[in-house]
């Protein structure tokens, strides 16, 4: 079992889960190919402990057991899985403070994707 980032982190990619992995197991992608890995945080699957304190520190909900993952987020599960075919083109992000999403925000984002808030 592992955790999955799912879209709602897309362009909204806080880093508090990062902070907290005891593993460094998040990734950000730094190549080019946006169309493939779009702008998100990635769980590599293969370093994953399921310790599960990446999910509560994510202030957009958008982290997910793998098992547990919404029907409308099931692409994401392979596209985290997805980094282990290029993964010398991702690296642990260096945390940087970014301001809390307010619960409006949240739901906004939600919507965006088609998730219910």
């Amino acid at each position: 079992m592992t955790w999955v980032i799912t879209r709602l982190c897309r362009d909204c990619v806080d880093q508090s889960c990062v902070e907290v992995c005891p593993v460094d197991c998040i990734y950000v992608y730094d190549g080019d190919d946006r169309e493939t890995f779009p702008n998100q945080l990635y769980i590599d699957p293969e370093e994953c402990i399921n310790c599960g304190v990446c999910e509560p520190e994510c202030p957009w909900e958008a982290i997910f057991e793998d098992e547990q993952v919404p029907p409308t987020f099931s692409d994401d599960t392979g596209l985290n899985a997805k980094i282990l075919d290029d993964k010398d083109s991702f690296s642990v992000p260096e945390v940087e403070d970014q301001p809390k999403p307010s619960p409006q925000q949240i739901e906004k984002n939600k919507a965006k994707w088609g998730y219910p808030a």
